[in-house]
């Protein structure tokens, strides 16, 4: 930590970084950010820089509100888009309290909290995360949105704007050190997908900020709309975030078993499962939105049922073949959460769940092997499959039963989340939509 500390003084020396950002995430997952000059940068290493966490969603409340911002020196990139004040760079921060603990409301000190149990055992936690998101033409806020193509899965459109945009995002997060495995258009019009590449969970929380916050200025600066909207649009498919998973014990994938005849160790057993019984309870943080369960419906290739198989996209824990020869790569993808998630909650709570299925010795249900799409009711039924749940307020009413969730998250951010929820369903029941004007006004 000390030589990563004299790495980023001496880049900002050298690079004339006029500013720097010191950026950290409300609990639902809004990028939240101010800027230190580099006269200030040392001292934000040793001390914090002091701010009003009653100011933040889900941070403090008025009479205990000052916290701390300790950047983190990991995290220290130069952010390569024009910027009026000159050359600028981020850093992450840690939220603290004034005494220097962890502040029980930063989503990032909740993913280092469930990170170091997994360590305590021994895992480091692994994800990898498929980011889809749709470009629109950069209308008004009460327009509909307009895509830019009419494109397809896997469609070459080499000579459209939407292209274009995808590599200049792709350049950007790779000169941000975000490496990208790969990139396509996806099933509907003007929906894309960039997949990241693996590495430890914080480090990857951080980056899905760092996409999100890329992918709209790119576009911004193209005069388009992206968005991580998980429905946009009624009559196609919406985006998902698949997530792909693993565990490791020092350079060992915990994961991979040579004597199973599928490969799966006991440890990839009991977190399959774990995940597979808590889905329902983790849905409404890696399912956050009310728009969020207009994704997970039947018939738009939606992960709506909690099964589990290898390479079946119907299921809501997918496992993918392994590469011949490389058992590193042995991991589950987890299909459920969308790219509106606060991944430092979502990554928590989906560790916390895997972990449990390890620790108790959960029974992993047998692999579904039929497409379930195609099955009825009755027989996925009797196959014991159950499926998410299908609206917001269903998924907090799990939630809110959920010891796992509570503990995952911790007393403060679990309050105050289903609180702000609540407050979202409620409003959202008084909302009267264009459907039901164009159903119901001139019938009745």
């Amino acid at each position: 930590m000390e030589r990563q500390r004299d790495y980023v003084l001496r880049t900002v020396e050298e690079r004339g970084v006029r500013l720097i950002r010191l950026w950290f995430t409300d609990v639902l997952g809004q990028l939240k950010s101010f800027a230190i000059s580099p006269a200030e940068l040392e001292g934000a290493f040793d001390e914090g820089m002091r701010f009003d966490g009653s100011a933040i969603d889900g941070f403090s409340r008025v009479q205990e509100s000052d916290v701390l911002a300790r950047p983190d020196p990991n995290s220290f990139e130069l952010l390569p888009w024009a910027d009026s004040y000159g050359t600028s760079a981020r850093m992450f921060c840690d939220i603290t309290n004034i005494d220097g603990t962890p502040f029980e409301g930063d989503p990032r000190q909740v993913l280092r909290r469930n990170l170091d149990k997994a360590r305590a055992r021994g895992f480091t936690f692994y994800a990898a995360p498929e980011m889809e998101f749709f470009y629109f033409e950069n209308s008004e806020p009460s327009g509909a949105p307009v895509p830019l193509d009419k494109a397809s899965y896997f469609d070459l459109t080499t000579a459209d704007v939407a292209s274009d945009l995808r590599q200049r995002t792709i350049h950007t997060l790779e000169v941000m050190g975000i490496p990208v495995e790969y990139s396509h258009h996806e099933d509907a019009p003007s929906q894309h997908e960039i997949d990241l590449r693996y590495t430890d969970a914080l480090t990857m929380a951080d980056n899905v900020m760092t996409f999100r916050l890329v992918v709209r200025e790119v576009a911004f600066e193209a005069g388009v709309h992206a968005t991580f909207m998980p429905k946009p649009l009624a009559e196609v498919q919406g985006s998902g975030m698949h997530t792909h998973f693993s565990l490791f014990e020092g350079d060992i994938n915990a994961f991979y078993d040579a004597d199973d005849a599928r490969n799966l160790s006991k440890v990839a057993r009991g977190f399959i499962a774990g995940v597979l019984t808590h889905a329902r309870e983790i849905a409404a943080v890696t399912n956050q939105w009310v728009n969020s369960y207009k994704r997970l419906v039947v018939g738009f290739e939606a992960p709506v049922y909690v099964s589990w198989a290898r390479n079946n996209r119907s299921v809501v824990v997918n496992v993918p073949p392994i590469k011949a020869g490389k058992a590193d790569s042995t991991r589950i993808e987890f299909r459920a959460p969308d790219p509106s998630c606060n991944p430092y909650l979502a990554f928590s709570v989906v560790l916390a769940a895997g972990l449990r299925g390890i620790e108790e010795g959960y029974d992993l249900p047998p692999e579904t092997l039929a497409n379930l799409y195609q099955m009825t009711d009755e027989q996925r039924r009797a196959e014991g499959i159950s499926i998410l749940p299908e609206s917001l307020s269903e998924a907090l009413d799990e939630m809110e039963r959920s010891e796992l969730v509570a503990e995952a998250l911790g007393e403060h951010v679990f309050e105050w989340f289903i609180r702000n929820k609540r407050a979202e369903w409620q409003e959202y029941k008084t909302q009267v939509s264009k459907f039901e004007l164009d159903r119901y006004l001139h019938r009745l």
